[in-house]
């Protein structure tokens, strides 16, 4: 295993915050390691450049610890997904953890989206928010069933969310909660979940449709390949190694987030931007 702390210290201050420039320094320094991580589809460049981005328009970022920094650039990497896009299947997250800021890697609900239909066996995955008027019926049991018509106006107020899947071979399963659900598992699983720098604030719908999500994909006859992958969802991790869903998470269960700035996150896409069938 690779410790990522080799040769970063040097690079950094008392505190072991990069100096001024360092962490892009640190970053381009890594491009062999990321390009040897990246899916052919993306280039070592262009996720260069994406990551430059965030450092440039959330500053927080280059106050974080530069190996949870790394890691975090790393496992998005390993997984193909691109971090603080508009196409929100990843974000790199600055949050207080063990007394000091550290980067949290966090996939967005398009990511679990892209894996899913990555990994073969998905013909259809999706995840809504459901309105008020909008028509919506559902059934547990022996014969499930589930219809959802949203309205094309006056939709009203979103009273539940709802994740379903369907695999290759016609099997299928689906989730519901609502919003009051919802927001008790914020409370519950997420310690920041109050702040105002917290995605549950600032992108409600996109954080409710991830959580949905990964409760019907708990019952997904699904490689653990992909279980894995999933599994690596708002973690901290200092080291790099060739597989970074291997090493455990560092978050700390007291973790809070840093409270100066809120983090560059995208707006929650469109139902028409969901994707259907393979990618």
């Amino acid at each position: 295993m690779a410790n990522v702390k080799t040769g970063i210290v040097a690079k950094t201050n008392g505190n072991g915050v990069a100096k001024a420039g360092g962490m892009k320094g640190l970053l381009m320094s890594m491009q062999g390691q990321i390009a040897k991580a990246l899916p052919t589809v993306l280039t070592p460049e262009r996720y260069t450049r994406m990551v430059m981005t965030a450092l440039s328009t959330n500053p927080q970022l280059q106050q974080c610890t530069p190996e949870s920094f790394l890691g975090a650039v790393m496992q998005a990497a390993q997984l193909g997904v691109e971090p603080n896009t508009p196409l929100g299947q990843a974000y790199l997250i600055p949050y207080r953890n063990k007394g000091r800021l550290e980067c949290q890697f966090q996939l967005g609900y398009k990511g679990m989206l892209d894996l899913a239909y990555r990994s073969g066996e998905v013909s259809v995955i999706d995840a809504q928010a459901v309105h008020e008027n909008d028509l919506f019926e559902f059934e547990y049991g022996l014969e499930p069933k589930l219809k959802f018509k949203p309205s094309l106006v006056n939709r009203g107020p979103v009273v539940a969310y709802y994740a379903m899947f369907r695999t290759k071979d016609g099997g299928f399963n689906f989730a519901v909660m609502s919003r009051e659900d919802v927001e008790q598992f914020a409370k519950q699983y997420s310690k920041a979940a109050g702040s105002g720098y917290s995605p549950w604030n600032t992108n409600f719908d996109s954080m409710a449709k991830k959580t949905v999500l990964k409760q019907v994909l708990k019952y997904a006859p699904l490689k653990s390949d992909f279980m894995r992958s999933v599994a690596t969802d708002e973690t901290i991790k200092t080291n790099i190694q060739p597989n970074m869903a291997d090493l455990e998470d560092e978050t700390v269960i007291d973790v809070t987030p840093a409270e100066e700035t809120q983090p560059d996150m995208p707006a929650d896409p469109q139902q028409d931007e969901i994707p259907f069938g393979d990618d």
